[in-house]
């Protein structure tokens, strides 16, 4: 997917491809380009690179398990590295993205076993993860277990209560409600 040469400079197509299907504009692919190579020579992001990073963010927490969840969902080859290109489009919707293309990003990240749906236990997973990257950022603040909050999840959005969440399920649930969405988004600032 993308460049995995070891070449400095940005394939044009490659350019051009992220120029229509992100935000970002020429110059600001060249830049973002730059300081991909500088960290990644090879021009492969590998997961324990990606984890050291993502970590700094979470000092009071351990946000591995999570990492690892962003990772397979920004993984799109399933290659164990992420290339420019997978690593642009990824930056463009955690960051930027509209509303449905968080969510759709969203459920596949929850979508662990990548059947089309959300099981009760991936939820779970994914929830715990959220909690142990958080750490001390949650002391002092009433939470439910994970199990707890899974179970009012799926309350509210499980439409058909067959104990799975599909797509559109997980989207129309988090589009009505606010809190829903900066949570399982990740999305702070709750920008809809």
């Amino acid at each position: 997917m993308g460049n995995k040469s070891s070449s400095k400079k940005l394939p044009k197509e490659d350019l051009e491809f992220l120029v229509n299907n992100t935000k970002f504009s020429k110059t600001e692919i060249k830049d973002w380009y730059r300081g991909f190579m500088k960290d990644c020579p090879d021009g492969l992001l590998c997961k324990s690179k990606f984890l050291d990073v993502y970590s700094t963010f979470f000092p009071t927490g351990t946000p591995d398990t999570f990492c690892e969840h962003v990772f397979r969902s920004f993984d799109k080859d399933n290659s164990g590295k992420i290339d420019f290109k997978e690593f642009l489009l990824a930056i463009n919707i955690t960051s930027g993205g509209n509303p449905e293309d968080k969510l759709n990003w969203a459920f596949n990240m929850y979508d662990i076993d990548g059947n089309g749906s959300i099981e009760k236990k991936e939820m779970v997973e994914i929830i715990a993860a959220i909690y142990n990257m958080l750490g001390n950022a949650l002391c002092g603040q009433e939470t439910d277990t994970p199990e707890d909050r899974t179970e009012k999840i799926f309350d509210k959005m499980d439409e058909n209560s067959d104990g799975v969440l599909s797509k559109k399920e997980f989207i129309e649930g988090c589009m009505k409600d606010q809190f829903l969405y900066q949570m399982l988004t990740a999305d702070a600032a709750g920008n809809q």
